[in-house]
């Protein structure tokens, strides 16, 4: 086991949920001016490109077909893959680091934090510190990795009489240095209780959100982890899914003009910014200073907003550690390795709960949520 280990932690987990981009700087493109609230457009791929104080977005959207009792799939679906490795999509999907069932077996992190939004489909947690859960279609968990934690996040097919498809979002957000070695815990934000704002305009056309984190009219979400950048309003946190009906729009006001501000078009055909439109898989950084109105145009559309006042320090990244120096790194390289930030309590790597277990929530402190 020792071995095994070993070799995922030489992979760096870099390809997903398990890697990093560091937060980037603006850069301009050809469709700034001096009018325009657009400072530069760039296509995405599998990982995004993020802006400071945000590292890192993935977005992973796989069909997989229904679940076997050990909620994986059939195994000729596993033959020809690169089972340990598998990031190539074959029969709509991808077996990411797992072997058995999907996902991404235990990993360690330290020195930032991981925004797991969950679209459709199920994800299984479990960690270091006794902590585990399951939780999807809505829901949301923010887990503060600080100091060191490892934990698995697998993707268990719970159904197995249909299709399990699987859609996230997974965010890094940088930790600032004083609180990277912060206790690690998580919060969920189950579905029911995240703030949902829908507008319509005199044609009845309708725009809704879902606030993940920050500010938006009159609605505020739920608390960030106390350490989190996001806990402070003056650093201008804001993670929105957006909805948009064919001809929709949504107004976002201006913030500082510090503040760092991406529109990421996910799903549609095309999408307007002030004067100008983007294409579908397109991401915008814009200038957060300004009023800026966005609409979808020919279909329905899609988007992620992620905002921020940038942290500003340095960010050394490796694999799956985020720190301030290349000292930093290797030092927790050197802690994971003597003390395993905790161990591991499960009697697998790629631990996933029952076939029939519900929505749930257990804390590390025994603290027990459940959501059916």
């Amino acid at each position: 086991m020792k071995h095994k280990r070993r070799d995922f932690l030489k992979k760096g987990v870099a390809s997903a949920i398990g890697g990093a981009v560091a937060g980037t700087t603006l850069s301009s493109s050809s469709s700034e001016h001096n009018e325009s609230p657009i400072r530069s457009v760039k296509p995405m791929g599998f990982q995004w490109e993020t802006l400071d104080p945000f590292l890192f977005c993935a977005h992973h959207q796989d069909f997989y077909p229904k679940g076997t009792s050990e909620l994986c799939p059939e195994a000729h679906y596993l033959e020809g893959r690169n089972l340990g490795s598998d990031f190539h999509i074959k029969d709509g999907f991808r077996m990411y680091h797992g072997k058995t069932v999907p996902g991404f077996p235990g990993h360690p992190h330290r020195g930032f934090e991981t925004i797991t939004v969950v679209r459709k489909g199920m994800v299984d947690h479990s960690d270091s510190m006794g902590a585990s859960g399951r939780y999807g279609n809505g829901d949301v968990q923010w887990m503060t990795a600080g100091k060191g934690v490892q934990h698995a996040e697998m993707f268990p097919l719970v159904n197995q009489q249909q299709d399990n498809t699987l859609e996230l979002f997974q965010l890094w957000l940088n930790l600032p240095a004083k609180h990277k070695m912060t206790q690690p815990h998580f919060k969920m934000f189950w579905k029911e209780h995240i703030p949902k704002i829908e507008q319509s305009d005199t044609q009845n056309r309708k725009t809704n959100i879902e606030l993940i984190a920050g500010k938006f009219g009159d609605e505020t979400s739920q608390s960030p982890p106390p350490s989190s950048w996001a806990s402070d309003p003056k650093n201008e946190v804001l993670v929105m899914n957006v909805f948009l009906d064919q001809g929709a729009s949504l107004s976002l006001p201006k913030a500082s003009q510090t503040t760092n501000r991406a529109i990421y078009f996910y799903k549609g055909n095309t999408l307007q910014i002030g004067s100008e439109t983007i294409k579908e898989y397109h991401w915008a950084a814009l200038d957060a200073s300004k009023e800026v109105s966005i609409q979808a145009t020919d279909k329905k559309a899609q988007v992620l907003i992620l905002q921020g006042k940038p942290i500003g320090e340095p960010v050394v990244k490796h694999g799956p550690f985020v720190m301030n120096s290349k000292e930093e790194i290797r030092k927790a390289f050197e802690d994971y390795q003597r003390t395993k930030f905790g161990g591991w309590p499960w009697e697998r790597y790629d631990m996933v709960h029952a076939q029939n277990k519900g929505r749930f929530a257990k804390h590390a402190d025994g603290r027990l949520e459940e959501r059916g």
